[in-house]
């Protein structure tokens, strides 16, 4: 029985990269950090894009990483390969951490930094409502657009809510959401050579 190698390809769904999609790696991509990746676009613009890997949970929490929270015991994921020295986070509280950026409906990136600081002090700051990520994914202009055409990237859009859990699980709750075309992309081992 012959293979049909065009399961392997993405078939392009007609949706453009923006803010608030999410990009969806093919499930071999050599990168391991991007490796079944799931990413959040925080801005794409004529600059470029960034973005933050949604599905990459790291063991250690917020406060064995940095003493800039005080001890606090929240979780922290890597965003991605790029400012790895640095801290970022989305949220959905708004107007209520100032200069923060609009991603879409109620989800922003960044913010004052000493206004979250004196919320998470006070306990005002839950989990479900922001989530923090180490470093970033970023693209120059045109890069990622050149990349969608090598298929290593299929977009799509995701709700809010989901975007805010802490779920490794979510690349293959995002396919399984897709055209039954990929599906199969769910049955495949990272690594087919150690099958």
């Amino acid at each position: 029985m012959e293979l049909n190698s065009d399961i392997f390809k993405i078939k392009h769904n007609g949706i453009a990269p923006k803010q608030g999609n999410i990009l969806i790696s093919e499930p071999f991509a050599p990168d391991s950090i991007f490796s079944r990746s799931v990413i959040l676009l925080a801005e794409h613009n004529e600059e470029g894009t960034i973005g933050f890997i949604l599905n990459k949970p790291l063991k250690q929490n917020l406060a064995q990483i940095t003493d800039n929270f005080g001890n606090i015991d929240m979780k922290v994921s890597i965003g991605g390969p790029v400012s790895k020295a640095n801290i970022y986070y989305i949220h959905t509280y708004g107007k209520l951490i100032p200069e923060s950026i609009k991603i879409k409906n109620n989800l922003y990136w960044g913010g004052n930094f000493k206004v979250l600081q004196t919320l998470l002090e006070s306990g005002t700051v839950n989990e479900r409502k922001i989530r923090f990520f180490i470093g970033y994914s970023g693209w120059q202009l045109k890069q990622l657009e050149d990349e969608l055409k090598k298929d290593f990237w299929l977009v799509s859009d995701i709700d809010t809510k989901t975007i805010m859990r802490y779920d490794k699980e979510i690349w293959n709750k995002v396919i399984s959401k897709l055209d039954k075309r990929y599906s199969i992309w769910q049955h495949f081992p990272e690594n087919p050579n150690l099958n």
